[in-house]
């Protein structure tokens, strides 16, 4: 299918909802629990740009020979919707899936090796590169601008086309047949999903002065409070702020939040607990300054080590990442800005002053943010950096620069700068190794 461009506002990568949504919702056939299939689960993975369905569990009432399987067995369709590029009412439009890997397990999860194991479950893993399958969906457009949610009821259907057996008695060949292949036969799904990575994030909420900050953080697996872990804060962009509706979307809707915590993308294996903050977007002064305080106090909470506190931003998180450093410098040792706004001179003379080490990347054909805002950031760090006396060499230690041609991009969404830039184990490698 052809992608689609939609323009929307410079504050965030967003489309206007209709009431297709809840229209699909209410008419959906969850099929299953026919034809011998007990159960369908779906199974869903972070991608670069976001979460989507990466495998389906189909659960069967014995224990499967996986002898008499293979990627032919099933087909499954998804949503070929996209919420950068696509209008809401393209939801209920499937396509078929290609199916990369099909083995059994005893639970409805993926195995690493992808190996079969004894298991009443049929794990069908799906192509990673394909453009389908995204989970995220329009939430509410409060003004001309929209935010975004994971969708409660995922449109991913199966079907088994093939005859399905259980495991043979010794020496009794295929084993009986568990379920008859029915390749007219759909069945959607029947079960809540298995969200790899973003089930381990713990939920909580942080209330000042009236106001509440919804966040979801991440602990390491062997956690323990004597030691010290480096801290990142993640800023999503303006539609993954809190509505109200959309709680989690700031995990699930692109790569930052979960990237640290996958050895194969940072490149490193060291602990890192995440935050990653839901400002409700009343304007960055005071989003900015409840961040802060957060940030304060989930440090006391917790085992942080506060000479590396992190932040890493995607588009309007930028604003507050600007501003939170400026009013408080002390508080954070460096920063990764990705396709974001425009520093303000006052800021950039606030974290020059403090010697705050910066990464910025921009997309250079930025179709939201136009890559001069970056471009000017830069103008205005260097000049900032310099008055307090830095060398040259100094200067371009503490303020790195990159810019992305749209080659970079494997979708062309070319404001999605955190794309190439979470690509790049340097750049996150730079941004951990950095110490006050």
């Amino acid at each position: 299918m052809r992608l689609r461009r939609t323009f929307v506002s410079v504050a965030a990568v967003l489309l206007l909802a209709t009431s297709g949504t809840a229209a699909y919702a209410a008419s959906r056939d969850h099929g299953g629990g026919t034809g011998g299939i007990r159960s369908v689960t779906p199974i869903t993975t972070v991608y670069t740009y976001g979460q989507k369905v990466s495998a389906v569990a189909v659960e069967y009432g014995g224990t499967v020979n996986p002898r008499k399987l293979d990627n032919s067995t099933f087909s499954v369709s998804d949503t070929s919707y996209n919420f950068r590029f696509n209008p809401i009412e393209d939801l209920p439009k499937l396509t078929e899936r290609t199916i990369t890997h099909t083995y059994t397990n005893s639970t409805a999860t993926v195995r690493a090796d992808r190996r079969s194991v004894p298991g009443n479950y049929v794990i069908v893993e799906l192509d990673p590169d394909q453009n389908a399958g995204w989970t995220v969906i329009v939430s509410k457009c409060p003004t001309f601008l929209c935010t975004v949610k994971v969708n409660p009821d995922l449109p991913t259907r199966v079907t088994q086309r093939k005859d399905v057996h259980a495991q043979p008695g010794k020496g009794k060949g295929a084993g009986p047949v568990l379920a008859k292949g029915a390749p007219r036969t759909s069945h959607g799904v029947t079960e809540a999903p298995v969200n790899l990575l973003v089930d381990e994030f713990r939920y909580g909420s942080y209330l000042s002065g009236g106001m509440v900050l919804p966040y979801h953080y991440h602990l390491p697996k062997n956690y323990q409070a004597g030691r010290k872990y480096p801290l990142m804060v993640v800023l999503p962009g303006h539609g993954m702020g809190w509505d109200g509706d959309n709680t989690g979307v700031q995990i699930a809707a692109d790569i930052p939040a979960t990237a640290w915590l996958r050895p194969e993308v940072t490149g490193s294996r060291g602990d890192v607990i995440v935050l990653a903050p839901q400002n409700q977007r009343v304007g960055d002064v005071a989003e900015a300054d409840l961040l802060v305080k957060l940030v304060e106090q989930f440090s006391k909470d917790h085992a942080v080590d506060t000479g590396r506190v992190y932040a890493t931003t995607v588009s309007y998180g930028s604003r507050l990442l600007w501003e939170a450093f400026a009013k408080r410098p002390d508080l954070f040792t460096a920063g990764l800005v990705t396709g974001g706004f425009q520093v303000s001179a006052s800021q950039a003379t606030a974290i020059a002053a403090a010697e705050i080490p910066l990464w910025i990347t921009h997309g250079v054909n930025d179709h939201l943010l136009n890559i001069s805002l970056a471009r000017n950031s830069r103008a205005a760090l260097r000049p900032a950096y310099e008055a307090q006396g830095r060398t040259p060499e100094q200067v371009a230690e503490l303020l790195h620069y990159t810019e992305y041609g749209n080659e970079a991009f494997s979708l062309p969404d070319y404001h999605a700068a955190y794309g190439p830039t979470y690509d790049d184990r340097s750049i996150l490698q730079w941004l951990l190794a950095q110490r006050k």
